[in-house]
This record gives structure tokens, C-alpha cells and sequence, in this order.
């Protein structure tokens, strides 16, 4: 799709988007990586303003999309995590949008409340990318997952995908399956306690794609099928209650020794990060572990959804 076709464009849920949405996204991220590993220096967006507005503490996504405006001549501006609590102090969401609408080309938003980034998008007159909003959506995570499967694998149909953990909560775990529903996966597992099984949504969203899933408890039962592992801690900070999370807490860990023992030699683990104990220091160094490439992809994603968004030719 031409740079036309994503001009102006919000950015708040993976299900915005088409298949051939997403595969000329990661052909501008694939030429947006040519470009660094050549590193060549970029003024696509030189003289726009990128706000970045992180109402809610963040690091890598944060740092990423600082990252891929500056590469690209952009000026960032914006808030994080307790800032945030001075700038909304006796301010509500509407106006502190209004004000980046004002300063900025395109306002990129965390929080923690769900609808927040749709919210700001119907108030701002300019573009909104939503960078996770309570536990329903982060499609830029999902599209750089996306893509790093592609990288690896040549393609994103026919493989067999696991994905691990809370699968209730967990919106980069939610928005990576909605994102498999535009292509053609042989079967997606999703695995996790009975506690943090998938949200109706999400389960409806599959089956309207036909696209063949299970539910199951255990990773062991069918590490052996898969291609992809997907991994996503336990956030603490996602329940309503913390009893529940004391029941689930530390219910899985990927070890070197079971991937050894049951996965397939060409299986890939990715996880959107941080981590906590769920994914073994020891998988690290083995040839399962590419979450450390998915981390690093998010630069050149986030490069080139800036610059489509933006309307400059990438």
C-alpha cells in the first residue's frame, strides 16, 4: 500500500488493519532495517514532533518510539510514568490531548485504562498510535511480533503457534492472536491456568477466521507441534484482585532443559518483555531464543509506522 494509504491513520487496535495492511508495514520495516544495518542516517520526519504521552510506567515500547523518531530527524516530546501524575494533576485526559494536539504531528499513548487511546483519538485532530491501553489492546507490539515471525520464518502461514500465559489480562498475548487471524496459522494452543484462559472476544474473533485452536493447561502436551512459543508473563499489576494473582503466580517456566527435551530444534520463543521468571536465564544462549531479536525489531516497525502514518515515502 502506498505511504496514501496509511496517511493520517489511527493506530488503536491490530483489528483496524488488513493483511495487506501488515505486509506493507513490514516491507517498509524490512527497508527500515536495511537502513540501519547500513547505517545510514534518515530525515524523513525532520522538522515533525512525535508526543509521546506514557501515562503509565513503560521502557521498551517507550524507548523504541523514541528511538525510531529520532532515527528518522523527528523531535520527541512528552511524559512518563509519575510525570504523568503531575501533568494530569487537576487536568483531565481530554485536555492534556488537546494541548499535545496543539504541540505535536502525531500523540503516541499509554494507559492504563482500556478505550484511553480511542478516546484520545476522537478528540485529537491528529494521528493517535495506541501504545497499550489497559489489558484489550497494543497493536504495535502485535505488528512487530508479526513481523519478527515473518523474519524468521520466511512467513507467518502454516506454522504451528503456542501462546503462553495470562491469555486473560496480558494485552500483547490479545493482540498477537487477533493479529494471526489475518493470516493462516495450522493451529494456535493457547495455553495458560483455567484462571487467565482467553476472553470470549478474543475466542470469537478465531473462530469467525476459522482458524483451528485449543485450549490447553500444559505446555509440555504440545511443545512438541509447535513452531512458535509465545511467551507473556503474569502482571500483577493487571488484576483486580491480588489473591488471583497469588494463585497463578509462578504456574509456568520455559527451561532450557524442556525445550531440549520437547520442542522441536526450529522452534523460536518470543516474549514482548520484560520478564520475570517465566523464560529461564539458560534459553538465552540456545538457538530457541529470539525475543531479544523481536525486541530489537521494534525500532524498525516503529520507524516505519511512523513515517506511513506521517505520509512520508519510505
Amino acid at each position: 500500500m502506498p505511504a496514501q494509504g496509511w496517511r493520517g491513520r489511527d493506530v488503536i487496535s491490530i483489528l483496524d488493519f488488513t493483511r495487506e495492511d501488515l505486509c506493507s508495514l513490514f516491507e517498509a520495516a524490512e527497508r527500515m532495517k536495511r537502513l540501519l544495518s547500513e547505517g545510514r542516517v534518515s530525515r524523513l520526519l525532520e522538522g515533525k514532533i512525535v508526543a509521546l504521552a506514557f501515562f503509565e510506567p513503560s521502557t521498551r515500547t517507550r524507548l523504541s518510539f523514541e528511538t525510531a523518531a529520532k532515527r528518522l530527524g523527528a523531535e520527541t516530546i512528552g511524559f512518563t510514568g509519575e510525570e504523568a501524575v503531575s501533568v494530569a494533576k487537576g487536568e483531565n485526559l481530554a485536555d492534556t490531548v488537546r494541548m499535545l494536539d496543539g504541540y505535536a504531528d502525531v500523540i503516541v499513548i499509554r494507559h492504563r485504562y482500556e478505550g484511553a487511546a480511542l478516546y484520545a483519538a476522537e478528540v485529537a485532530e491528529k494521528p493517535v498510535i495506541n501504545a497499550g491501553d489497559g489489558k484489550q489492546h497494543h497493536p504495535t507490539q502485535a505488528m512487530l511480533d508479526l513481523f519478527t515471525v515473518k523474519e524468521l520464518f520466511g512467513g507467518i502461514d502454516g506454522l504451528v503457534y503456542g501462546v503462553l500465559g495470562d491469555l486473560r489480562f496480558g494485552r500483547a498475548a490479545s493482540s498477537f492472536i487477533l493479529g494471526l487471524t489475518f493470516f493462516k496459522p495450522e493451529k494456535v494452543y493457547l495455553i495458560s491456568p483455567p484462571l487467565l484462559r482467553t476472553r470470549p472476544e478474543v475466542r470469537v474473533r478465531l473462530e469467525e477466521a476459522g482458524i483451528r485452536y485449543e485450549e490447553v493447561d500444559r505446555l509440555e502436551d504440545v511443545l512438541g507441534e509447535l513452531d512458535v512459543l509465545y511467551v507473556t508473563r503474569i502482571q500483577k499489576e493487571r488484576f483486580p484482585d491480588p489473591r488471583e494473582y497469588e494463585k497463578v503466580r509462578g504456574s509456568y517456566r520455559v527451561t532450557r532443559e524442556l525445550l531440549e527435551k520437547h520442542a522441536k530444534p526450529g522452534l523460536r520463543v518470543l516474549h514482548p518483555l520484560p520478564r520475570v521468571d517465566e523464560i529461564a536465564f539458560d534459553v538465552d544462549e540456545t538457538g530457541y531464543a529470539a525475543y531479544f531479536i523481536q525486541a530489537r525489531n521494534g525500532v524498525p516497525v516503529r520507524m516505519a509506522l511512523l513515517s506511513l502514518v506521517l505520509g512520508a515515502e519510505v
